[in-house]
């Protein structure tokens, strides 16, 4: 069995990632209360998103488990790490074969 990174687990990675960005652009700058009021609740619920999706299948490495808690760029961090495990499973299971 594979352990691919669901697209579901994509998109809120991304999302996490972005809506941080533009939280911190918005603080940075001209700090407009509405952009801050959406920005971080979508950050929010993206975040724990990622972090339980991560941690909810057994196969999924402990690295993967350990980067998704850190925020901003842990959900991508954790997505390369399952990316990572899943293409040398793939790789041994070629060798296997053969």
């Amino acid at each position: 069995m594979y352990l691919q990174s669901p697209r579901h687990l994509r998109i809120a990675a991304h999302a996490e990632l972005v809506s941080l960005i533009v939280m911190l652009a918005n603080v940075f700058t001209v700090h407009v209360k509405p952009i801050s009021s959406l920005m971080g609740p979508t950050h929010g619920f993206a975040y724990l998103f990622v972090v339980i999706a991560t941690w909810r299948p057994k196969q999924a490495p402990a690295a993967a488990k350990v980067l998704a808690v850190v925020p901003g760029i842990g959900g991508l961090l954790a997505l390369r790490q399952l990316d990572r495990v899943d293409t040398a499973r793939a790789q041994t299971e070629e060798v296997i074969a053969s």
